[in-house]
Order: structure tokens, then sequence, then C-alpha cells
């Protein structure tokens, strides 16, 4: 394949999108389940903004058509989302990578935002209308997240030497 380099320990980044789709399913108190944050959505933000050349919008939209036969919606509606979140990322990638932890947070916090009022809109369109308030939740408790995650994804990929 002339010059494009084998990803190594590639398997490694797909099994942490096996644990986000475990995460986005597993069963939560009925309280706390306005605040399941978005697991592959994290789990994709990171990896496109770290290996741009290997996760990008094919891997967001494959893991979203899994999500929708998991979770059992509208077949491609966790798709788009996924897909819409990986597109704004990789186009905010350079910036990104230079800003701090915080603002980074706060960009994620604005990008899961947008997911969440296309999820709201999809379901409004399909019938299935959610509270306003309760969507942006996820968005929030997301972006409270995205330092640990990425600390810790960060500290996996070196460990593993994923590149």
């Amino acid at each position: 394949m002339g010059g494009v380099k084998a990803s190594r320990n590639g398997w490694m980044v797909w099994l942490t999108f096996a644990v986000g789709l475990l995460l986005s399913v597993s069963p939560l108190p009925q309280f706390m389940e306005i605040l399941r944050p978005l697991w592959l959505g994290l789990l994709l933000a990171f990896w496109a903004l770290n290996l741009p050349q290997t996760v990008g919008m094919v891997t967001a939209f494959c893991l979203g058509l899994a999500e929708d036969v998991l979770y059992g919606t509208l077949l491609g509606q966790n798709a788009l989302i996924l897909t819409l979140i990986t597109y704004l990322v990789l186009a905010l990638q350079q910036r990104l990578r230079m800003f701090p932890m915080w603002q980074q947070s706060l960009v994620i916090l604005v990008i899961f935002g947008l997911a969440q009022l296309v999820q709201l809109w999809l379901s409004a369109l399909t019938g299935n209308r959610q509270p306003t308030l309760a969507l942006v939740l996820p968005a929030l408790v997301s972006a409270l997240l995205w330092p640990w995650i990425s600390f810790g994804l960060r500290g996996l990929r070196r460990r593993y030497k994923i590149n």
C-alpha cells in the first residue's frame, strides 16, 4: 500500500469502541438514565482527534449503526449523530489539539450539544419527543468527563504505542 503505514495495535482502538458500546447500553438506575454520557461520542472524538488517518466518519457511521441496532432505534439515527460529532471534531482538529483541556471540554460541550439538538429534531420527526432540558444533560456530563477520558486514553495510547 505504498506510503500508508499499518496501524500498530489498532485492535486496542476497536476494543475501546466495544467497551463504549457496552457502556452505552448498560443498565442504569432510572434517575441516572438522563445523565448517561455519550460514550461512543467521547471515544470517537478522542480517536478522531489523535488518529485522524485511522478513525474517521466511516468508523463513526458503522459504530452508529451498531448502536442503532443495540438501542432498537430508527436505523441510521445514531449513525448520523456520531458521524456529525466526528465531522466536527475532524474539522476543528488542528485548533482542538492546541487548546488547553478546559477549552477542549467547552468545544466538546458545544459539539455534543449540537449533536443532541439534531437528536431532538430527529426524535420530533419520528414522534418520540423528549424533554428538552434532559437532552442537554448528556452533553454536559460528557464534557465534564472529557479530561478524564482523554487522559486515560492518552495513557493507553502511550502504553500500547497505538499510532
